[in-house]
């Protein structure tokens, strides 16, 4: 099967190194007929099909993250390589992509680490992981034509090649395409399953959210207002917690930072936690198991406060709490609804046109700036979801 690619590799790329002047061109999609070399071209952008169909040698650049070394607390630099290698042709069945945008979770810090998890560690060597909106520049895949966006796991680097597996695609005409790795992404789905279908909250309830004002906590908790519930929010600082009240629309907010959670759980809780919300793990964790009402439920999301630990984790020494208020604690992983995506995306596509559901996304651009903007997602120096803009649109 001959590649149907005949969009420009990147927009305004006429500078990028190594590309003779020959092929810096473009076509116009024609019904699928892909215009010659000869022809007047639109925009001079660099063609990837012409430079294939007249077998020019073009050294394309593909640079990449990869991992380095197995990061001792929080992650460096120093545990990353950047790395460059010539870009790839997609085979029978296959698809290239260029990342427009990398979605930086939480996760990733696990993802790193050598043991058993829900999926395999990053290996030694391999570009790190990373789930990200793309746009499909060639197909050999029926199921993908050029131009479609999409996303998928590509990675952090500039272009990738996939099989098609695992991989969507979006529409920019229903939502900016940052917010399909935001409210309509992952999170999103995080926020929706785990609430709904773990915590199964009930309208006049108490949700409690730890990381609130991060891209799950903010969906969790906007979600079960939607719900009838009474929603408290724990975050980092006075600007997170003035947001989840003033643009969120939660009940309460409990700044971490500067409260005992304890004494103010008790104070912003008083009939007790019904639903809690794990985002952060360790003292918070605890606080909230001591408040729980009879016949709580508790969603184990994530840990966030104790992955960049270079010893064990903590785990909360109140946990009998469980046993004395019949309370049910669970983990759960996202992947595991992967079945029901399109389900959640609609209802919540449905409640942001009716103005109930907010989408908010912090966009760093660069993708060389990739160690030291993943590293605020640890630190907390962020609101909302933060993603990594590697290419314009």
């Amino acid at each position: 099967m001959g590649l149907s690619a005949h969009d420009a590799i990147s927009k305004g790329d006429k500078g990028s190194p190594g590309l003779p002047a020959a092929v810096r061109c473009t076509t116009e999609r024609t019904g699928g007929r892909v215009r010659s070399a000869s022809e007047t071209c639109a925009t001079e952008d660099w063609c990837y099909a012409h430079a294939r169909r007249d077998r020019v040698n073009v050294a394309v650049a593909n640079h990449q993250f990869r991992l380095a070394a197995r990061p001792v607390g929080l992650c460096t630099r120093d545990d990353f390589s950047y790395t460059e290698e010539p870009l790839g042709e997609p085979a029978d069945g296959e698809i290239l992509v260029k990342v427009l945008y990398v979605s930086l979770d939480p996760a990733m810090r696990g993802w790193m680490n050598e043991g058993r998890s829900y999926v395999p560690p990053v290996a030694i060597g391999e570009v790190m992981r990373s789930i990200d909106v793309a746009r499909v520049l060639a197909s050999n895949n029926p199921k993908f034509a050029v131009g479609d966006d999409v996303v998928g796991i590509f990675n952090v680097q500039e272009y990738a090649i996939s099989n098609g597996s695992g991989v969507t695609k979006v529409d920019r005409k229903l939502a900016p395409l940052p917010v399909y790795l935001s409210v309509l992404g992952m999170p999103g789905m995080t926020a929706y399953f785990g609430l709904l279908d773990v915590c199964e909250p009930k309208e006049g309830e108490t949700v409690v959210v730890s990381g609130a004002a991060g891209a799950v906590g903010q969906v969790v908790g906007q979600i079960a207002r939607i719900k009838g519930c009474r929603v408290v929010g724990i975050a980092g600082g006075p600007e997170k917690c003035q947001y989840l009240l003033n643009e969120l629309g939660f009940d309460a907010a409990i700044d971490y930072k500067a409260e005992d959670v304890r004494k103010a759980l008790k104070e912003k809780c008083p009939d007790r936690i019904n639903v809690y919300f794990d985002n952060v793990g360790g003292a918070i964790l605890e606080a909230a198991l001591s408040r729980l009402a009879r016949g709580a439920r508790i969603a184990i999301c994530g840990a966030v406060s104790q992955y960049n630990n270079s010893g064990p984790m903590k785990g909360p020494s109140n946990y009998m709490a469980l046993l004395v208020d019949r309370a049910r604690m669970q983990g759960f992983v996202v992947f595991d609804y992967a079945g029901r995506y399109g389900e959640a995306a609609l209802e919540m596509a449905g409640w942001m046109a009716e103005g109930k559901l907010k989408s908010s996304e912090e966009i760093v651009e660069g993708l060389e700036t990739f160690p030291d903007t993943l590293l605020r997602l640890y630190t907390g120096e962020k609101l909302g979801k933060l993603v990594l803009k590697v290419a314009g649109e």
